[in-house]
């Protein structure tokens, strides 16, 4: 099985070195192509009006001054060419990518990308607490990624899915089980602005969430973190829905 392994917070990043360690429990051949700085929050965003710069790092290890998009379409197209990868693996990013966080995320971004391109795909985060982004559990991820990996290959993946995965804050041992759960939603009322001004008196923002107690919702993927679960959740790239799609057209064919 052929791998191309991606993520959004730089070829640098120690989530990397961690997605690594799991794709090389699942194969032998490893390919690397991520973007040569952090790129959080891009989305699925391509670079379209600036070139890509390809620099090799190592052996089957490549940087990209773009998104992580690009990254994998760079990957796909251009640097495996005939021999594409049999699996996206993207990730493991620092912080849970979970409810709307989907919608910005560029580490899930990349899966949607090789979704697109009709290759296998999972994004891959861990969830981080009240000791921040330096004291992340990577071990967490490193442990349960290649079982859970694993089982989600040996359910098989339908064309147009790919899959949400996130490792609670928590030590391997301490972990409670899977769950594969829905996208959830977090109360949008904690996200706030934080005005600053800069030493020449000229205002600036930060964009903030409020410390509040929230209650996410049962069979979330919020709840399965907090609950210090691993959640598995599948993601469709058709964002239709149905229920409305239908109505819509009932009352367009009446009124015309």
């Amino acid at each position: 099985m052929r791998i191309l392994v991606t993520n959004d917070d730089g070829i640098h990043a120690p989530g990397l070195a961690t997605l690594e360690e799991i794709a090389r429990e699942l194969s032998d051949d490893v390919w690397v192509v991520a973007p040569e700085s952090d790129q959080s929050g891009v989305s699925h965003s391509l670079s379209l009006n600036d070139p890509l710069r390809l620099r090799q790092v190592s052996e089957k290890r490549f940087a990209v001054k773009g998104t992580p998009s690009d990254c994998v379409i760079l990957g796909v197209r251009h640097i495996l060419g005939d021999h594409g990868p049999d699996l996206v693996l993207s990730g493991v990013n620092r912080g849970q990518n979970v409810a709307e966080d989907v919608t910005y995320s560029g580490t899930i971004a990349a899966a949607m990308e090789g979704t697109i391109l009709g290759i296998r795909s999972i994004a891959l985060s861990q969830a981080y607490g009240a000791g921040g982004r330096s004291a992340l559990k990577w071990d967490c991820a490193r442990e349960h990624g290649p079982k859970v990996v694993r089982k989600i290959l040996e359910t098989g993946i339908e064309p147009g899915i790919l899959i949400n995965v996130n490792f609670p804050d928590c030590e391997p041992d301490a972990v409670q089980g899977v769950a594969v759960a829905a996208q959830g939603f977090r109360n949008q009322a904690l996200l706030s602005i934080d005005a600053r001004v800069d030493g020449r008196g000229n205002p600036y923002f930060w964009l903030a969430f409020a410390k509040a107690r929230f209650e996410p919702g049962h069979g979330s993927d919020l709840k399965a973190i907090a609950e210090k679960r691993i959640s598995v959740t599948p993601l469709r790239l058709d964002l239709t829905d149905e229920p409305t799609l239908t109505r819509f057209a009932q009352a367009f064919a009446e009124g015309s």
